[in-house]
């Protein structure tokens, strides 16, 4: 369970400086970023319970984001 807030970059600090760039280089990218940073948000909200939501949602959520992680960590990987 989550306590705070924390983004793509924060999880992977190896990567800050491929992450900054590729945000601002792959528009791509950037969308995947986007959609990781709200679904995390998202997750967050549920588990905090400031929003209800079934167990299949939130186990959908984070199915989603570990999907966006590895998709973004394999375009991290492809750039190095």
């Amino acid at each position: 369970m989550l306590t705070e807030h924390h983004g793509f970059a924060h999880e992977h600090p190896e990567h800050k400086e491929q992450i900054h760039n590729l945000k601002g280089s792959d528009a791509h990218f950037k969308k995947l970023f986007d959609q990781y940073h709200e679904v995390n948000k998202g997750i967050l909200r549920i588990e905090k319970e400031i929003e209800a939501a079934s167990d299949e949602r939130l186990e959908g959520l984070k199915k989603q984001r570990l999907k966006l992680n590895d998709e973004m960590m394999g375009m991290i990987t492809k750039a190095a």
